[in-house]
């Protein structure tokens, strides 16, 4: 389908003109590209501003440098300028874990790095306020949603106020916009005041806190004592997911930040409002030619809900979303899958079904009473709430209605799968069915090869600072995951992520992640370093030295030498230059096999021949076992002085008389063989 430029919305003084425009109520500044699609930001509020009757227009990525002429372009709006600084918060846009500066920024055109500002929200906001000091200023987006109070600031290594200080604007709008942003808009149309519009931050000269009120350590005693941050934290993350939210009231140069408690999470019809927008989906014409990494990654992928009750440490989704579930409706869904399947260079094949995490759909407390009162930051840690219904019903509901349109030939699930959530067995047990159920279909029908899942850690007492399940529950769902691809035939992966130099995290602690990776033989080369980022527990554990929760203390990696330290144990078969390790006194091999149907566990034995002729029964030999897990065999052996390998079927049944296949061992030699029931196979002719 062919867009034309009125079909966006305006980006230009020309493309205003084109709609007849002679003024506009609002400017948004975007520090992302501009494309249409509700996955985007500043799309989706301008989309909702327009829904009102606002005249919008987006500015994306204004050049910050020179005479300002980006912000000057389309002159004063009638109502005020909104700031979008983008999908991801810029400093982790812009820099490692290590403080190193990125190659690509996904979402400008070609992946430009140069393209934004460092804090573009405070950059745009003091630009603004400099051209016309007279016009609000209004602060979204996730950079501002997680500053809106002090916080720790990795890349400048301090505590910092909240960023209406340092940016002079008016007024943030945090978390979800839809709802603040349109009251707003009424409000300031209407000369009404803007104090007391839920979900919003503003500066306060003089205010009297009520009895209802939370009031935190000031940030100057914040400065003086970083125990007086932790305890500010345990508040703060309780109120973002709180049903009815207290205000947040925090002292800071003289004046007050004030939080307003957050609008309910949207309702089924307002959700699907927002999504039914008339979006192009597509990226705005000026970038023709030109790619946009975040885009190519979307663009055929449908978000489902919002929201997450996983209450992760070191996850912001709580603090931006909060942990109820807003769901789409089916009929929602199936309308935005068919205009994804209308793209001239869909496939079809869907690359994602899913939201912040794929397997929450349709779920929330069974006495909503209880929810409104409770204050737990996560619904499935440190065990799953028996209030929560766990029934993936509705969720295989929606993979089966997307499946069955003809446009569609595959719909995968890309986003992160709760295996807690898989294996939990309450007392509804039509609910543990449907999970049963689920995890066979999810498997079967929506793995692209490779299923991403995140053990984060196998230490059990770092995982319960991450929030995450024991390292037994990703064992056991890698043998439900292996048993069924074994029953289906299938050849697919599963692709554990591990975080390292996490709060709590030891050396030791790596050291034993290293060794129960190895026995389960996965190479990870794909390694997340914890980065600090604000407004989550676990940075507030990393900076203040104190669990918010206990006050006790906890341990951290701080120095690029310790971090480094902790690393290195993810690459444990690889030497200082990055080269497969020969491996001293025991090895693995893999051996892989086709037509293996019926053998999955068998025993076998390795020798050493000790007499001359070598002849006769063996002298030396010591037994092990084998199994047939996803197509492949592992066998431990003893690198040196070894010949042959027998093994054993007589405890097997075998489909076929023989098997063929390929092994390689951790110097990354490749060899084919056929094997025989019955027949040693004779490893000294592949030089071992």
């Amino acid at each position: 389908m062919e867009y034309r430029l009125t079909d966006f919305l305006p980006t230009t003084k020309k493309e205003v003109e084109l709609r007849g425009w002679d003024e506009l109520d609002i400017i948004l500044f975007s520090g992302d590209a501009y494309v249409d699609h509700p996955s985007f930001g500043a799309a989706v509020i301008g989309r909702t501003l327009e829904a009102q009757g606002y005249r919008v227009a987006i500015v994306p990525q204004p050049d910050w440098h020179g005479d300002f002429r980006d912000f000057k372009k389309l002159g004063r709006p009638r109502l005020f300028f909104g700031i979008s600084p983008g999908c991801m918060d810029s400093m982790v846009n812009k820099y490692t874990a290590a403080r190193r500066l990125r190659s690509e920024d996904a979402y400008s055109p070609d992946g430009r790095h140069d393209m934004r500002p460092e804090y573009p929200t405070i950059v745009y906001s003091q630009i603004l306020k400099k051209l016309y000091p007279d016009v609000p200023v209004i602060l979204g987006g996730i950079e501002a949603s997680l500053r809106r109070l002090t916080h720790y600031d990795y890349w400048q290594d301090r505590l910092r106020p909240c960023i209406l200080c340092d940016s002079g604007a008016d007024l943030i709008i945090y978390g979800m916009g839809e709802k603040p942003i349109t009251e707003l808009a009424h409000r300031i149309s209407e000369g009404a005041p803007l104090t007391d519009i839920p979900q919003t931050v503003y500066l306060a000269s003089d205010i009297t806190p009520t009895s209802n009120d939370i009031v935190l350590h000031s940030h100057e005693e914040c400065l003086r004592n970083k125990r007086a941050e932790a305890e500010n934290y345990r508040h703060i993350e309780e109120q973002s997911n709180m049903m009815h939210a207290q205000r947040i009231l925090q002292p800071v140069m003289g004046k007050t930040v004030v939080v307003n408690p957050p609008y309910p999470p949207l309702t089924t019809t307002e959700l699907d409002a927002s999504y039914d927008l008339p979006y192009t989906r597509q990226p705005h014409p000026k970038y023709k030619g030109k790619r946009i990494p975040a885009f190519d990654m979307i663009k055929h992928s449908v978000n489902i809900h919002r929201g997450c009750f996983g209450g992760c440490a070191f996850c912001t989704i709580s603090a931006h979303q909060g942990k109820f579930i807003s769901c789409r409706s089916k009929e929602s869904i199936l309308k935005e899958v068919k205009k994804v399947a209308q793209m001239p260079d869909f496939k079809g094949y869907l690359s994602d079904l899913g939201a912040p995490s794929a397997n929450m759909y349709g779920m929330h407390g069974r006495n909503l009473n209880a929810c409104e009162k409770c204050r737990r930051p996560s619904c499935i840690h440190p065990q799953v709430c028996p209030n929560l219904n766990t029934s993936h019903a509705k969720l295989l509901d929606i993979y089966r209605a997307v499946d069955a349109l003809p446009e569609v030939k595959k719909s995968f699930i890309g986003s992160g799968v709760r295996y807690d959530l898989l294996l939990h067995r309450g007392k509804d047990e039509a609910a543990n069915r449907s999970a049963e159920e689920y995890t066979r279909e999810l498997i079967c029908h929506h793995v692209s090869g490779r299923l991403k899942v995140a053990p984060e850690h196998t230490s059990d007492r770092v995982l319960y600072l991450m929030r995450k399940p024991s390292f037994s529950q990703f064992g056991q769902f890698k043998r439900i995951f292996d048993r069924i691809n074994r029953e289906e035939n299938l050849h697919q992966q599963i692709i554990p992520y591990f975080i390292s130099s996490h709060p709590g995290c030891r050396e030791e602690d790596m050291a034993e992640l290293a060794v129960l990776t190895k026995q389960m033989d996965f190479q990870l080369e794909q390694v997340q370093d914890f980065t600090p980022t604000p407004m989550t527990i676990a940075t507030e554990m990393w900076y203040t030295g104190y669990n918010p929760y206990t006050l006790e203390p906890v341990y951290s990696a701080k120095t690029p030498q310790e971090k480094k330290a902790q690393n290195q144990f993810f690459f444990w078969y690889k030497d200082n230059n990055g080269n497969w390790k020969d491996m001293d006194e025991r090895s693995y091999l893999v051996i892989r096999f086709n037509g293996a149907s019926g053998a999955l566990k068998g025993t076998g034995y390795q020798v050493e021949f000790k007499n001359s002729n070598m002849s006769g029964e063996p002298s030396d030999k010591s037994a092990f076992n084998w199994e047939i897990a996803n197509g492949e065999v592992h066998i431990a052996y003893t690198a040196t002085g070894w010949t042959d390998v027998w093994i054993d079927y007589n405890n097997c049944t075998v489909s076929s008389n023989a098997f063929v296949g390929e092994m390689y061992d951790h110097n990354k030699h490749m060899y084919k063989f056929t094997f025989k029931p019955g027949i040693a196979i004779n490893w000294a002719q592949y030089g071992f």
